[in-house]
């Protein structure tokens, strides 16, 4: 565009100089033929003008101020919108042209198609209303974080493609841990083999620690037997989790070509010492090799707890590197009352929670840390020339812990979070709500068609309507179609559940209360339905429903 423009400038100016110092009579016909295109040209730049948008910093603050204010506003009435997006599969296509705009639009077009376009279709995560899945957290604080990334746009993949991006991940990681009270072998302090990295998801912290687990065991084998290939060694690599794992652990082991055992948890959902034990003892005698377990720490389906104090010490003994997956319950161990679920944690090789759940930090921003960085550094060492400089050695390059090569800034979001509230507000936060999901729990309890399906712990409560799971799926699907709240179902131990999480951060009692109201009209309107047929066929001298009828 900058080039376009000055090359119409230089041959307008041209054009005008041959003008003015000429009388018209005696112009040629090339000369003629100039003049004829000063017009044609400056019309061209005109053109070029109007169409450039936001090329300056002053219209960039008009319009950066704009989106503030829409922000602001969407924040501000989010409530009033369904939680759940409403629209069927592919009805964006009819909204949006088959082919991009050759010429830039403008932007007054571009705001009006937010609310005409793009949020009919958005499922709203920071509504009070959304009680789905677990949290996504959010905050402004967080907001002008990831402004400010945007705004640099670096690739921090190593210390010199941007100092501050390294230094500062490095040690808000290790406020990080500090707050959770991890130990000082997780910790980068200033000369330490442990340290911690920003990973975009739970997932990829599950997949590096996986790969760096097989890379430490296949060198620990060919140390024993140097004749022995990694390709010789792959196939005996065992990994270890529980039934009740993210789907996500099940994908790493996918992707890092391990096989990957999953063990029967107990009565409440956890995995216990002794079964991994049997299993290992197992696998050794048919000649494989225990590699890798995953310990959850709230899972998903129920928010149990796998026994860390007792897998620990197995893990240990056999020399098998353990990751905790915390992915939303490790915020919560910022709050002294809660620490104790980490106990156990100085067994492990790497731990990881999501700061972006339940801690007011937005998505992407998955903390993780290892005691010793030598062995993720040596799974996922390369080293090109291009990608050298001359510190190596004596700083963190961040490529080498993770799978992509290049990274966001993302510790700015997490540096301004930190800052801006601070531990107590935080920890606040989290308090409230833990307090939220137990009032939720106190409601459920208070009706008798209803049963609590999990010890409530933090901010999830598991329940269910008496009666088959397709009753529980159908009341599931009423609600959500409803538009009023938005939930999810899970199963366990063949039990289909409903889920209720408190996930923002703007949820208050009240909307605690209206979704209990919305649950309980859902339930009197499905339970009326379901009595009056099972009396219509009784009328009729035909068999009833296959379970008892509830009360509404």
């Amino acid at each position: 565009m900058l080039m376009l423009r000055l090359t119409i400038q230089c041959t307008v100016l041209e054009t005008e100089t041959v003008f003015k110092t000429a009388r018209p009579n005696s112009l040629d016909l090339p000369t003629r033929s100039l003049v004829r295109e000063k017009t044609e040209v400056t019309a061209a730049l005109e053109e070029v003008q109007e169409d450039e948008i936001m090329a300056t910093t002053k219209e960039f603050r008009t319009v950066g101020k704009e989106m503030v204010d829409y922000i602001c506003d969407y924040m501000d009435t989010i409530e009033k919108r369904p939680p759940l997006s409403q629209v069927s599969p592919g009805y964006l296509q009819k909204l949006i042209p088959k082919e991009a705009p050759k010429k830039p639009e403008l932007w007054e077009d571009i705001k009006t198609d937010i609310e005409r376009v793009i949020m009919p279709g958005v499922t709203h995560w920071q509504s009070p209303h959304f009680h789905a899945y677990f949290p996504t957290a959010n905050s402004f604080p967080a907001i002008l974080g990831d402004m400010l990334s945007g705004a640099i746009s670096c690739v921090g993949f190593s210390w010199i493609a941007s100092p501050a991006c390294t230094e500062l991940e490095t040690i808000v990681m290790d406020w990080l841990g500090k707050m959770i009270k991890l130990p000082e072998t997780f910790l980068a302090g200033d000369d330490g083999l442990g340290g911690g990295v920003i990973q975009g998801t739970a997932s990829e912290s599950t997949v590096v620690a996986l790969l760096a687990a097989k890379m430490r065991m296949i060198r620990k084998q060919q140390e024993i037997d140097p004749d022995l290939d990694q390709f010789d060694i792959l196939p005996k690599l065992v990994a270890y989790t529980s039934d009740q794992c993210h789907s996500s652990v099940e994908r790493a082991a996918l992707i890092a070509s391990v096989r990957m055992r999953t063990l029967q948890t107990d009565d409440r959902h956890a995995l216990r010492g002794d079964v991994l034990l049997e299993a290992m003892k197992e696998d050794r005698a048919r000649g494989l090799i225990p590699t890798f377990v995953c310990v959850t720490l709230g899972t998903t389906n129920s928010l149990a707890f796998d026994r860390l104090s007792e897998i620990g010490p197995v893990c240990k003994d056999g020399d098998v590197w353990l990751h905790i997956d915390a992915a939303y319950a490790g915020a919560a161990f910022i709050c002294p009352e809660y620490r104790s679920l980490l106990n156990g944690v100085e067994y492990a090789s790497s731990f990881n929670f999501n700061p972006h759940k339940f801690m007011r930090v937005n998505f992407d921003m998955s903390a993780m840390w290892v005691k010793d960085k030598r062995d993720i550094v040596g799974a996922f060492h390369v080293d090109p020339v291009y990608l050298q400089h001359e510190h190596q050695g004596q700083v963190t390059d961040y490529r080498h812990w993770q799978i992509p090569l290049g990274r966001r800034f993302r510790s700015l979001k997490l540096w301004f979070v930190l800052r801006m509230f601070g531990v107590e507000k935080l920890q606040e936060h989290i308090r409230y709500q833990v307090k939220l999901a137990r009032e939720f729990k106190a409601l459920v309890m208070s009706d008798s068609r209803f049963t609590i399906e999990a010890e409530v712990i933090l901010g999830l409560v598991c329940f269910r309507l008496k009666g088959s799971n397709q009753r529980n799926r159908e009341l599931l699907e009423r609600i959500n179609k409803s538009g009023k709240i938005h939930m999810i179902g899970t199963e366990l131990k063949g039990r289909y559940i409903l889920r209720f999480a408190v996930c923002s951060a703007e949820t208050e009692s009240r909307h605690v209360m209206y979704a209990w109201k919305v649950i309980k009209s859902t339930t009197n309107e499905l339970l009326s339905e379901v009595n009056g047929i099972k009396n219509e066929l009784l009328l009729n001298g035909e068999n009833g429903s296959e379970e008892a009828c509830i009360s509404p």
